[in-house]
């Protein structure tokens, strides 16, 4: 009896599943050998010999403490300008050269084996139908400008983040300390500078599909059948479907807040966080990071191999009549009873379709 191929494809995704993050753990970097977590934000001050106090500066009963006036910024005397000595950035370092460092790595090469199994098991949504030639405007100029400047500027964070992350342990020993030092430079700088140009692309994303992507009556139903996916069975859906809806809320949302509100805290240090904030803060980022980074292979799964067309949509703007009969068949007749004039009203309606009116058969005029 010859075993199913399915079945090998799951079996072999499956083992590496099990292989990879043991391989990971093995080379999970750590600053030495005998380094040991401080669980207590314990500190030492530095202090100096009694001395008379410079006007501004004070000083205490141990004596003056030595500030250097660089160090006075706008907003006030920067803080733990004294601290010597924080044992809670050995547990920060620990923490995240090791078993942060191996979860994250785990997740962001797992997801895309089970991605990959999926596919081989499940296969692409087809039409249920050929496509008719005939298209329909779905998404403006505006639409997909947005978009792109969202996703790309999301590449290059990621990207660059892989590599401030795993570069260290991974690049290093291939370019040598020279490169890669140019490498991990760049990476820095292409990730603060890019870092806030994607909250801005996210907020205009945000405000640009909001009212799309509010649940109605009818999302209920695709989330029961899951959206059709595993047995490729179209459910109704309206101008986006309730899969999308949660990408939208969860991902460029939820996630989108909690990356950025960290990032912004880790960016621009000059507003009086102290180290444990920014530790904190940098726990926040790469945890949300890497999720939202996991879920992006499924939107992008999802956009492409596994929903023909719709990378077209949103590369073009225009989808086949057929293709929008088939994902987002409510919006479809509403574009064909006339009651949408547009990929949303408030775009130019020179840009939109006519609607279609059924003829004889299964095809429309």
């Amino acid at each position: 009896m010859h075993a199913n191929p399915i079945w090998q494809h799951w079996r072999a995704a499956f083992l590496l599943c099990l292989l990879l993050p043991l391989c990971m753990a093995s080379q999970a970097a750590v600053p030495h050998d005998k380094a040991v977590p401080a669980y207590a934000e314990e500190q030492t001050i530095l202090q100096f010999e009694k001395d008379t106090p410079e006007p501004g500066l004070g000083s205490t009963d141990s004596g003056r403490r030595h500030i250097d006036r660089h160090y006075v910024k706008p907003f006030g005397l920067q803080p733990e300008m004294d601290v010597l000595l924080q044992r809670g950035g050995n547990t920060w370092r620990t923490l995240r050269n090791g078993p942060i460092a191996t979860i994250a790595g785990a997740i962001l090469l797992v997801v895309p084996l089970l991605i990959f199994g999926f596919y081989r098991a499940v296969g692409p949504a087809r039409l249920d139908r050929p496509e008719t030639g005939r298209k329909l405007q779905r998404f403006s100029s505006w639409d997909r400008l947005v978009h792109w400047a969202t996703a790309f500027s999301f590449l290059a964070l990621a990207l660059t983040g892989l590599i401030i992350m795993y570069g260290k342990q991974l690049l290093l020993p291939l370019m040598g300390h020279d490169v890669f030092s140019w490498l991990a430079l760049i990476s820095k700088y292409v990730h603060n500078f890019v870092g806030p140009l994607f909250i801005a692309c996210s907020v205009l994303m945000f405000f640009t599909f909001l009212r799309e992507n509010l649940f109605r009556r009818w999302d209920w139903n695709w989330i029961r059948k899951g959206g059709g996916l595993v047995s490729h069975k179209h459910v109704p859906a309206g101008y986006f479907n309730a899969g999308e809806k949660v990408w939208f809320w969860g991902g460029v949302a939820f996630l989108g807040i909690i990356v950025s509100v960290s990032g912004l805290v880790l960016d621009f240090v000059n507003f009086r966080q102290t180290r444990y904030v920014l530790q904190w803060a940098h726990y926040l980022h790469v945890t949300g990071a890497v999720i939202y980074m996991a879920a992006t292979m499924g939107h992008i799964f999802i956009g492409t191999w596994g929903t023909p067309g719709a990378y077209q949509a949103m590369r073009h703007g225009t989808v086949d009549e057929a293709w929008a009969e088939a994902h987002h068949a409510l919006w479809y007749e509403d574009v064909k009873a006339g009651r949408v004039t547009a990929p949303r009203a408030r775009h130019d309606a020179a840009a939109v379709a006519p609607p279609v009116q059924p003829q004889r058969g299964n095809d429309y005029a």
